[in-house]
């Protein structure tokens, strides 16, 4: 299947054809001619499998050929969990729309409030937003709703996992009109939050479900390895990254603490490594992510910050130094490799900290997930035993002992003898004597 065959404008086929792309995806092929039939979409796809041109054709497609609702409010607004995806899903944006006279617009927090407000006044036609700051201009007033053609979430198990319940109903209820198309886009459907979110959002939607959200990629080759401790772990990890076949290398850990540490110790090893964390300025992150997309440096390490939304070509390896305590984030990070029909390898190490979470990823992803080891660096440790469930009490057992073994009398402790009431005593020691009864008088 070609791009002509979706029903697009030759002009973004020309865009696409820039960048290389040439067939659609299977969420694309889905997606794109459902989007432009007008329908509301309840999506769930993979990791890496194209859902941002998913989403992005059929926008750009709407405001190029139709007449606007509204001449002031945005037309398409986009709401992604994090401002790393948010920033990607803008960068494909403004690919899309280059040379036209479409406006797009990014909405981060982190950034400058009132420079947002003055990039709102020249009248985008696309918002692109993390939902926080973006229920942050919806009640300064800063930004009206009221004429959204479009509303897309993407990754909306992942806004809501990160407590953005509120902010959504909010955005709802400001673009609440009959005219509103919708798209949500989840890595999975089988969410309680998801399921209610989407009956409040979408007007008789067409489901598109191509992949199980514990599908294993075919894609990347993913391997684990047992480690004692802390310093067993850096000398595997020390082993791997000398490969000759490392590319550029995401590292996972478990804290932001862990990140800064990881990247010291490596920087001294002579890896050219940064730590990226989530309490890092905004400017800071996006010149970390822009020197690491122009592989400035072969190592990032970082935390489920960048667990989505980085779409970059180059990674070859992603090394799980501590897993996730979700099992669905283990997916999401091993996805940043193996993107776009390229081989990845998704490399975890798992220690005695690590093994609920083991055990957690194994049965999500129905895997037995087997062991590797370096011969130099076998591991003593071998995994933690599980507990053996405590026997359910038999109530028939306790009836039976009852019956068999009579109950249990004390016996009866014999009486003391009840000692003889002394006579009366005076003061000297002497038993008083007694006086005798007058006679009665006659």
């Amino acid at each position: 299947m070609q791009f002509t065959d979706l029903g697009i404008d030759t002009r973004l086929e020309t865009q696409l054809a820039h960048q290389g792309i040439t067939q659609p995806t299977d969420i694309q092929a889905h997606a794109v001619p459902t989007a432009l039939a007008g329908h509301d979409i309840f999506a769930q796809s993979k990791t890496g499998s194209g859902k941002t041109l998913a989403f992005l054709l059929p926008a750009v497609q709407r405001v190029m050929k139709q007449k606007a609702l509204s001449k002031r409010d945005p037309r398409v607004l986009i709401v992604a969990p994090t401002r790393e995806l948010a920033t990607q899903v803008f960068t494909q944006l403004r690919l899309l729309i280059a040379g036209t006279a479409i406006k797009a617009v990014k909405i981060l927090g982190g950034e400058n409030f009132n420079d947002q407000i003055k990039a709102l006044r020249n009248d985008p036609q696309f918002v692109v937003a993390t939902p926080g700051r973006l229920a942050d201009h919806i009640t300064k007033r800063s930004l009206q709703l009221s004429g959204l053609e479009l509303l897309i979430f993407d990754e909306a198990d992942r806004i809501l996992d990160l407590g953005f319940t509120e902010q959504l109903k909010m955005i709802n209820e400001q673009a609440n009109h009959r005219l509103r198309q919708t798209l949500l886009f989840s890595a999975t459907l089988d969410h309680a939050q998801v399921d209610a979110l989407s009956r409040n959002l979408l007007k008789k939607p067409k489901q598109i479900t191509l992949s199980a959200a514990n599908e294993q990629h075919s894609d990347i080759k993913q391997t684990l390895y047992l480690a004692d401790h802390l310093d067993h772990k850096e000398a595997l990890l020390e082993h791997f990254l000398n490969q000759d076949d490392v590319g550029q290398c995401i590292i996972f850990t478990a804290t932001r603490a862990d990140t800064s540490r990881l990247s010291e110790a490596l920087n001294a090893k002579g890896f050219k490594s940064v730590a990226l964390a989530g309490d890092l300025t905004q400017n800071k992150r996006l010149d970390i992510m822009d020197s690491f997309s122009r592989e400035n440096f072969k190592i990032l390490i970082t935390t489920d910050v960048a667990s989505r939304g980085l779409d970059l070509l180059s990674v070859t390896h992603v090394i799980n130094f501590d897993l996730p305590k979700h099992a669905e984030e283990y997916v999401h990070r091993i996805g940043r490799t193996g993107r776009a029909g390229f081989k990845g390898n998704a490399i975890s190490l798992v220690g005695p900290k690590d093994w609920a979470s083991y055990l957690a990823i194994k049965a999500f992803l129905n895997d037995e997930l087997k062991f590797a080891s370096i011969e130099s660096l076998k591991a003593k440790f071998k995994g933690l035993k599980e507990k053996k469930p405590e026997a359910a009490w038999d109530k028939s057992k306790e009836k039976a002992a009852a019956v068999k073994k009579p109950a249990f009398k004390r016996k009866a402790k014999p009486k003391k003898p009840t000692a003889p009431i002394k006579a009366p005593m005076n003061i000297d020691g002497d038993t008083p004597m007694r006086r005798k009864k007058k006679p009665e008088q006659e």
